[in-house]
């Protein structure tokens, strides 16, 4: 039974604190009136709440096994609900769901709809069944109920693979958020910034386990919801006269159709289309004349560099040249690939506006049914893929007891909701802004925040506005914007006060470091507990078995962070297939070890082996980072949601071995039959 008179303390405590960090709030909001530097504003944000994240690492450090890995088993319902929804939040529902929505439209609704409907699919299905088991892990829970306690670890093996798989992949999402915010906000380079944000993550997880990142991750939340209301709501006064902006949505979404209506028929707008059209069919005669239209190229530019150097142009002039010398391809079969990629790039952007409220927009109706097949299948992979994520999981082993665990994730739900019905109406209201204000301003009159975040990364720039037409005024077609600044970027977008743009970086910041506290530890558990413990050394004593947990963790940290700063793609499509690899391995495993006792070891592993191989095999087919090609793709699906099929092969593996094998033993369908008892 929960403490009552704890929950009365922490609710205490988590008052105080938001009162505090309302006043600080205010009190930087002072400062910058009064003429405070800008920049030392953004780093006393970044600094205060960095230090405020190691300062309850610091205060809940232990060495206890049950206290780091499961918090005691007595984190009461409403704060274990704050502190999954900070887990769940990350970089990718903070950062970059507001920008796949602007940039997808309706279709970005899938995120929202799956991730929502996963947290219905956890409460039904798996959370109040592992909270009855109670162990420590994924791989235990999947361990004990295939293979029993004396049985073989290749369930236990495999289930840490996955985990570790799966969490790397989205942990790294998440550090890139890291680094991305840093590096924005200190004005240091991106890699170093990733590195400062690591070290919060692991003076908190390192030292406390997870007591210290669940009540850290409380203290998250807070932050989170405040930074991504304020700014919303100002855009919904501003745009709409009602400061609602969930009510307010409707009446935005109607102004920008409109809006959509008139950048369609302005001449200025169709001029810059088919500019852009134009370069797609000088890519394409590019294409047909290969091999000889790539030897001329690069003969035509080492022409152009050497009569600049003759012609004594300026040393800017001649760099330019070179670099774009340096970036030509290095061979035919290079210039293949970037210039059939130049080609789609050019052929979208020459497309009119889209309007945002159409679902599954397309040219004809094969385009519209591919692109609904797909929302359904991205939303079933998420629903399946949050219902098997092994770090939102190991947070109901926290909670005192099967009835705290519904709860749990009811509040859980609500908090998330608070923000995800939030999403939409900010993309729609930013969306608005940039289409009635930035659009139509001449270039010589750019806002100062387009300089800013062009300058965050020089390589791949998240914004790009280039006069094609030559008019200096800047037209829709000509602005290229990277989804994932839409919401760190909005204050500034929107005209609001330098101190609400570090509010947003330390709400930011707040879910990405969430996500990646609990994503390491989950990754370093399963490594010290499933394989060193269970394995290697099962007479370990506790303090060694933290000591190698902690250890693991500050390796994992490290390779992961190396791998987000060699920037490997956007957040929301490395987090998407974090849920398609989840879905895949073990969801079939978690929900038919739950409710179908015939389910044995044998149909375990060939499950979870069938299920990641299909995903693995789809995505290295499809997906072109990874040497595939949309030519190979099963019904149009995108590699993103390749768990559409990984999950029913899994589903089938399992079905099918476990009625061709012997039945389980007789411990683990008494196992089944206590976590089913009410």
């Amino acid at each position: 039974m929960p403490d009552k008179s704890f929950s009365r303390r922490l609710a205490g405590y988590y008052s105080w604190y938001t009162v505090g960090f309302i006043v600080f709030l205010l009190s930087l909001a002072v400062l910058e009136r009064e003429g405070f530097p800008r920049l030392w504003i953004g780093y006393m944000f970044m600094f205060s709440t960095i230090v405020l994240y190691a300062g309850i690492g610091v205060v809940s450090r232990t060495s206890d096994v049950p206290e780091y890995y499961v918090a005691g088993r007595r984190v009461p319902a409403l704060f274990n609900g704050m502190a999954t929804a900070a887990d769940w939040m990350s970089a990718a529902s903070f950062i970059s769901l507001a920008g796949g929505l602007y940039l997808m439209g309706f279709d970005g609704l899938a995120y929202i709809i799956g991730w929502t409907g996963g947290f219905c699919l956890v409460a039904l299905l798996i959370a109040p069944f592992l909270n009855k088991f109670g162990q420590y892990t994924i791989p235990d829970y999947l361990a004990m109920r295939y293979a029993g306690p004396k049985g073989c670890n290749a369930v236990r093996l495999l289930a840490v693979i996955a985990t570790v798989l799966i969490s790397f992949t989205y942990v790294v999402a998440q550090i890139y958020g890291v680094g991305l915010i840093t590096s924005r906000f200190t004005g240091v380079d991106f890699s170093v910034g990733i590195f400062l944000g690591l070290a919060s993550i692991l003076v908190c997880s390192f030292l406390g386990g997870m007591r210290a990142i669940t009540w850290t991750q409380v203290a998250q939340y807070i932050i989170i919801i405040i930074a991504y209301m304020i700014p919303v709501t100002w855009l919904s006064a501003k745009h709409t006269d009602f400061p609602i902006p969930q009510i307010a949505y409707g009446s935005a979404l109607s102004k920008l159709g409109e809006r959509e209506k008139e950048l369609n028929k302005d001449p200025k707008e169709q001029q810059v289309r088919a500019l852009f059209r134009q370069r797609a069919e000088e890519y394409d005669v590019k294409l047909k004349t290969l091999p000889k239209s790539w030897e001329d190229g690069r003969i035509e530019m080492r022409r152009q560099v050497d009569e600049l150097k003759r012609g004594n142009a300026s040393l800017i002039e001649i760099k330019a040249a070179m670099r774009e010398m340096a970036a030509y391809p290095q061979d035919a079969d290079e210039a293949q690939r970037k210039w059939t990629e130049a080609k789609a790039l050019n052929l979208t952007r020459a497309e009119p506006v889209t309007p945002h409220a159409e679902p599954f927009p397309g040219k004809d109706k094969a385009t519209s049914d591919a692109k609904r097949n797909n929302f359904l299948a991205l939303a079933f992979c998420l629903m399946l893929g949050t219902a098997a994520l092994p770090h939102i999981l190991v947070r109901f082993y926290t909670t005192p007891g099967v009835r705290e665990t519904r709860k749990s994730v009811f509040w859980t739900l609500f908090f998330i909701m608070l923000l995800y019905i939030t999403v939409p109406a900010l993309a729609v209201l930013v969306k608005y802004d940039i289409y009635t204000s930035l659009v139509g301003t001449p270039f010589s009159k750019l806002p100062a925040w387009v300089s800013y975040w062009a300058s965050v990364d020089k390589i791949n720039p998240l914004v790009s506005i280039t006069d094609l037409n030559k008019d200096g005024i800047v037209q829709l077609a000509e602005i290229a914007l990277d989804g994932d600044i839409v919401v760190l970027a909005t204050p500034e977008i929107a005209g609001l006060p330098y101190v609400i743009s570090g509010l947003i970086a330390a709400g930011g910041l707040a879910a990405a470091l969430s996500t990646a506290d609990g994503l390491l530890l989950t990754i370093s558990n399963a490594l010290s507990h499933d394989v060193y413990y269970k394995i290697v050394d099962p007479r370990a004593s506790t303090q060694k078995r933290v000591t190698i947990s902690k250890l693991l963790l500050l390796v994992v940290a490290l390779v992961a962070a190396y791998a987000a700063s060699l920037k490997p793609g956007d957040i929301l499509s490395m987090v998407g297939a974090a849920f398609s690899l989840a879905s895949s391995t073990l969801f079939p495993a978690l929900v038919l070890g739950v409710f179908w006792k015939r389910a044995n070891q044998q149909g375990a592993i060939a499950g979870m082996l069938v299920g990641f191989g299909m995903c693995i095999y789809y995505m290295l087919r499809t997906n072109p980072t990874l040497g595939g090609t949309a030519v190979n793709q099963w019904f149009s699906i995108a590699p993103i949601s390749a768990g559409v099929f990984g999950v029913p092969a899994g589903l089938l593996a399992i079905v099918v071995v476990s009625l061709l094998t012997a039945p389980p033993q007789q411990r683990s369908s008494a196992l089944v039959d206590h976590i089913r008892t009410p």
